[in-house]
C-alpha cells in the first residue's frame, strides 16, 4: 500500500488516537504472550443506544488508525473520501472504529514497543505474530466498548485477511463482512515477493539481527523492499499512464553513476524515503510474515466455517489489474462464502490502479461499499 504517514515526533501535533489495554498475558496464536499490550484506534460517528451500528475497520500493512480527519485530528486520513457524513461509511448512520494492527508501529504494541519485562524494545523477542492475533486484538477492543455484535467487520489488503480470521474466530461477532482485495491464503507469487522484501531488509548490515537503533535503521534494505512492493501495488498499464518515459524531476537528479533518469524512478525514490522515515523494519518483517502464513483452512472447511460464522451478508471486492491479490482469489473466496450459506455479493472492479485501487478509485469502491451497507 502506498499510504504511509509521517511519524509523529511533535507532542503538539493533533492526535485522535485512543488506546485500549489488552488482557494481561494476551496469548498469541502461535505461542507466547504479551504483558501490558495495548491497541491504538480512532473513531468517527456515534455508537447508538442499541450498540449495533458499529463498523470495525482493519487496515492494510502500512497505515495507522487515522483513516479520516476528525475534530481531534483534522489531517487527511488514508481513506478520507470513504468515511464521513453521506459517504460510503456514513458516520451519520454508523460508528466507525479503525484499529492500528497489533504488531504495527503507530501506537499499538509491536516489535518497536518496550517489553515491560526488560525495559528495552522487544525487537525479535516479540512473539510470532499471526493474522489471528490482529483479529483477536480488534475483538478485545470491541468487547471493551460494550459492543456485542458488530454491524460490519471490514478491511482491505492485510485487513481483508484479518476480517476472515475475525469471522472464523468469533462466530456471530459481526452481522456482515466486507473483504476488500484480501485473500483466504497467500498465493505463491505474493509469498515469493514478500520473501524477497524481507531478504532485502535482513541482508542489510545495519539490520544487525534486529538490534538496530532508531537513529540507524536498515535504510538500504527498507528502501529496496519498499520500491519492490510499490511496483506491485500498481499495474503496468497505470505506470504507463502516469509516467510513460518522462524524465526525472530536476530536484531529484543525482550526479552519481547509474543515477535515476526517469520520472517513475524518482517516484520510487520518494516513496522509499518516506517509508524508511515512517515505518519500523522489524514491524514490517513480522506483519509481512504473518500475511504469508495465514490460511483460513486452518479454521475448518469453507462449508463448516461459514455456517458457524453466522453472517447475514458478505461483500467481496477485487480488482482485475491486481497482481498481488488476484481477482481469482477474490472470486474463490466469494464462492466459498456462498457454499457456506452466506448471501455474498462479489464485485470485480476494472480499475487500472492495481492493488492500491481501494486507496485511489474511491468513487468505484465507495459505490460498491455504500450499496452493500445500504442494502
Amino acid at each position: 500500500m502506498t499510504a504511509v504517514p509521517a511519524p509523529r515526533t511533535d507532542p503538539a501535533e493533533p492526535d485522535a488516537r485512543r488506546y485500549v489495554d489488552l488482557p494481561d498475558g494476551f496469548s498469541m496464536w502461535r505461542g507466547g504472550t504479551l504483558r501490558g499490550a495495548r491497541l491504538a484506534y480512532e473513531t468517527w460517528g456515534r455508537l447508538n443506544r442499541a450498540r449495533d451500528n458499529a463498523i470495525l475497520l482493519f487496515t492494510g500493512l502500512s497505515p495507522p488508525a487515522h483513516a479520516a480527519a476528525s475534530r481531534e485530528d483534522p489531517r487527511e486520513g488514508w481513506w478520507q473520501r470513504m468515511i464521513g457524513p453521506g459517504l460510503a461509511l456514513d458516520t451519520d448512520r454508523y460508528f466507525v472504529i479503525c484499529v492500528n494492527s497489533l504488531g504495527s508501529c503507530f501506537g499499538s504494541t509491536g516489535p518497536a514497543s518496550i517489553d515491560p519485562d526488560t525495559g528495552q524494545c522487544y525487537r525479535l523477542a516479540f512473539p510470532d505474530l499471526s493474522i489471528e492475533d490482529i483479529a483477536r486484538a480488534g475483538h478485545e477492543l470491541v468487547h471493551t466498548l460494550g459492543i456485542l455484535r458488530l454491524d460490519t467487520v471490514m478491511g482491505p489488503s492485510l485487513g481483508g485477511m484479518v476480517v476472515l480470521a475475525y469471522a472464523a474466530l468469533f462466530p456471530g461477532g459481526a452481522r456482515r463482512l466486507a473483504s476488500i482485495s484480501g485473500t483466504a491464503a497467500a498465493s505463491p507469487f505474493a509469498i515469493a515477493l514478500r520473501s524477497i522484501q524481507r531478504d532485502a531488509i535482513t541482508s542489510d548490515p545495519d539490520w544487525r539481527n534486529g538490534q538496530y537503533s532508531r537513529e540507524r535503521p536498515p535504510a538500504a534494505g527498507m528502501r529496496l523492499a519498499r520500491k519492490l512492493g510499490t511496483v506491485t501495488y500498481r499495474s503496468a498499464a497505470e505506470w504507463v499512464q502516469r509516467f510513460d518515459r518522462q524524465p526525472i524531476r530536476a530536484d531529484l537528479r543525482q550526479n552519481t553513476p547509474f543515477a535515476p533518469e526517469f520520472a517513475v524512478q524518482g517516484y520510487l525514490e520518494v516513496q522509499a524515503e518516506r517509508w524508511v522515515n515512517a515505518f519500523d523494519a522489524n514491524s514490517y518483517l513480522y506483519l509481512s510474515r504473518a500475511m504469508d502464513r495465514f490460511d483460513l483452512a486452518a479454521h475448518g472447511t469453507p462449508h463448516s466455517l461459514w455456517r458457524r460464522a453466522d453472517l447475514a451478508n458478505a461483500l467481496i471486492i477485487g480488482v482485475e489489474s491486481d497482481m498481488l491479490f488476484s481477482i481469482g482469489e477474490q472470486q474463490a473466496l466469494a464462492h466459498s462464502l456462498e457454499a457456506g450459506g452466506t448471501a455474498t455479493r462479489f464485485v470485480p472492479l476494472p480499475c487500472i490502479e492495481g492493488h492500491d485501487a481501494f486507496l485511489v478509485d474511491t468513487e468505484r469502491f465507495g459505490r460498491a461499499i455504500g450499496d452493500f451497507l445500504a442494502a
